[in-house]
């Protein structure tokens, strides 16, 4: 079919364009058709199981995350409450205590940005 050629005035030998070339009189069949579906619906039904282990990865995640920083939080405080009780008792107490305040990186309420 594709080596079908056909005599245009002075030019020689062409190929014949896409639109004289013969098409298929039948249709696709509709098993092709109902295969290509069922792989599909596969597919997004595994696609479907993956994003939902994943979210609920992510969300346990989350929890554990967030108490993490909450023992940080109560942590970093009783650091500071004992640093301060201990405050008054030697001469340079107050040029050698460390400012605790900016060793918190952490945010206690974190963007969520899975949820609508």
């Amino acid at each position: 079919m594709g080596n079908e050629r056909v005599r245009r005035k002075g030019k020689g030998l062409l190929p014949k364009p896409r639109s004289q070339l013969p098409r298929p009189n039948h249709p696709p069949s509709k098993r092709g058709i109902s295969d290509c579906f069922m792989v599909m619906e596969r597919l997004n039904s595994n696609l479907y199981l993956q994003n939902c282990y994943i979210m609920k990865e992510n969300e346990r995640l989350r929890k554990k995350a967030q108490v993490l920083n909450q023992e940080n939080q109560a942590l970093l405080s009783e650091l500071k409450q004992k640093l301060s009780n201990g405050k008054g008792k030697g001469k340079n107490s107050a040029s050698t205590m460390p400012d605790l305040s900016l060793s918190s990186t952490s945010n206690p309420n974190p963007p969520n940005s899975s949820q609508p």
